[in-house]
């Protein structure tokens, strides 16, 4: 197997795994389980689905990453990120159409890992990432209030921000100041426990608080139990989605979507783990992990699962010290779902909707947000088109759009980036460089012109490639094409330069390329593009390319006489 492909479990026990590490191992998976409980709750019925889905999706993705993860402190399961687009697709597909778009895309994400993807993933343009975090964090608070404001759930909130926000407006009236209570007093605990209580877990203290004062006092608000009823505590149990092979390209979109966020969400948190440990994570391994855990999840009946940052956090601060940890928490999650299912059921819904507002503030980054609205102005058109589009059309849409819109943005700076130059002329500057210079020695030969190519010759600068060229004036017995600053040539690049050698061939010019580097020397030479030019044609250096220029014109001389 290689070594990018390895778990880090597999590298622990190969180094030696202590009873000091076990111990370690199952403090800090029981803490991060105890974290993970109102946390997997709430984002499981902020997505649309059940309680008990998330709570699956937590165990069993949570023991299958943490087994087969590339890094080694990574805790899984549901987070915030998948919140639009589970609920999205649920409300499209039904949650059988969930199950199988998360199966396809566990196939994706161990395809990605094992073409080794895992480095490509981390290309995601920061603006991107930035904007559709964002965005969920906006839908996240919005679809929040109404639980928050404990409004009837006889007529449910419409779908969109722009819609839900009409209807809180038109239901202020209505507003159970109880529900508001209970959710402001989670949102407090959720800010002031960890400047207080640093040992406690927020959303523990929130929950428990919560849960006793709506009990004891008989407050009249929404609970878990009646919203959805019994809380089913069993093992996960295992099937096959139904469906048929006919309707699975219906179900590609979502499946690249949920691929996608899983791929990038998890690098990033094994990413913030590094920073946390100076540890160094396997991105292709990650892949690879996510994929089965979201295979896994789905063949349980749970959500789509990814790396969850605040708990990975956690998880290190905790003491872990291997992915064991993470299969514990998973365990410890398995444990509680068993035992407390009942006491689940009376945990207030404002109260995991006060969780879910403290998740989105800290999620949504409002303040790299505006830094960067300080940014070029390209990066800030990616940055709201793909916030703008998370909010009011689709995730899936806005990732598309901002990496399309970010690549289109680079080509066009690698283009300004790539020049082309009359050698000649740049002896009339006033900038004495040492190159200039060095040309100002060399005995150029009269009917012959020098253009210097600078960066790379592919298809966004080969156009202006073209232009340059075709400002030559008078035409020349030579045309030297210095590249030795040329990184890269691709197939337009390639089509341009047999363009210009036909055009030079038709004038009776003769075109010689100077200083080519090996790999695009290698790239031409496939294109037959050196055996169209001839081998006296293609020069190291510039000395040789005027020694053969000069050849050139002496014979042009010879044969007129």
């Amino acid at each position: 197997m290689h070594s990018s492909y390895q778990p880090k479990l597999l590298a622990v026990f190969k180094e030696g795994y202590t009873k000091e590490m076990l111990a370690k191992d199952i403090v800090a998976g029981i803490i991060v389980g105890i974290i993970a409980l109102p946390m997997a709750i709430a984002f499981a019925i902020a997505s649309g689905a059940r309680p008990e889905e998330g709570l699956i999706t937590a165990v069993v993705a949570g023991i299958l990453a943490g087994a087969l993860s590339g890094s080694r402190y990574q805790i899984s399961g549901p987070t915030g990120a998948f919140v639009i687009l589970v609920f999205e697709t649920i409300q499209k597909f039904g949650y059988q159409g969930l199950l199988i778009a998360t199966l396809i895309a566990g196939i994706i994400l161990i395809l990605m890992g094992l073409f080794r993807f895992g480095k490509a993933m981390m290309f995601v343009p920061y603006p991107v990432i930035i904007g559709f975090t964002a965005g969920i964090a906006l839908f996240i608070f919005t679809s929040q209030l109404h639980d928050l404001l404990g409004l009837s759930t006889e007529n449910p909130p419409p779908p969109g921000c722009l819609a839900k926000w009409g209807l809180y407006a038109c239901s202020l009236q209505q507003v159970n100041l109880w529900s508001l209570l209970i959710g402001c007093l989670s949102i407090l605990c959720m800010a002031l426990t960890p400047k207080f209580i640093k040992n406690l877990p927020g959303p523990l203290v929130a929950i428990t608080l919560a849960t006793l004062i709506a009990y004891f006092f008989s407050l009249p608000v929404d609970t878990i139990g009646t919203r959805f009823g019994e809380i089913h505590a069993a093992l996960p149990t295992f099937s096959f989605p139904e469906f048929s092979f006919m309707d699975l390209p219906r179900y590609i979109k979502p499946a690249i979507g949920i691929a996608l966020l899983a791929g990038i969400e998890s690098l990033l948190s094994a990413s913030v783990a590094d920073g946390m440990t100076g540890r160094r994570h396997r991105s292709n391994a990650e892949l690879i992990s996510q994929g089965v855990a979201n295979i896994g999840s789905a063949l349980a009946g749970g959500l789509p699962a990814t790396g969850a940052i605040a708990r990975t956090a956690a998880n290190i601060r905790s003491g872990a010290a291997s992915p064991l940890a993470a299969v514990f928490h998973s365990i410890s999650l398995l444990l509680m779902l068993y035992f407390i299912s009942d006491l689940v059921a009376l945990i207030p819904m404002p109260a995991l909707a006060g969780i879910l507002i403290v998740v989105a503030y800290n999620m949504s980054e409002w303040r790299l947000f505006a830094k960067l609205l300080r940014s070029p102005k390209e990066d800030i058109a990616i940055l709201l088109t793909t916030f703008a589009l998370t909010i009011f059309v689709d995730l899936i849409v806005a990732i598309e759009a901002g990496i399309i819109l970010a690549a289109m943005i680079f080509l066009t700076r690698m283009a300004s980036s790539s020049t082309t130059f009359d050698i000649k002329a740049a002896f009339n500057e006033e900038e004495k460089q040492e190159d200039i210079m060095a040309l100002r020695q060399l005995h150029i030969p009269k009917g012959t012109e020098i253009y210097e190519i600078l960066g790379p010759l592919f298809f966004a600068a080969a156009e202006k490639f073209k232009t340059a060229l075709s400002r030559i004036s008078t035409r020349p017995k030579v045309l030297i094409l210095r590249m030795r600053s040329v990184p890269h040539v691709d197939a337009s690049g390639m089509r341009v330069l047999e363009d210009i050698y036909e055009k030079t061939k038709k004038e009776g010019t003769v075109l010689v390329l100077s200083g080519i580097k090996k790999d695009v020397r290698r790239s031409l030479d496939h294109a037959g593009l050196l055996k169209l030019l001839g081998e006296d044609n293609v020069q190291p250096d510039i000395n040789h390319a005027l020694q053969r220029a000069a050849a050139i014109c002496q014979d042009q001389k010879n044969l007129q006489f």
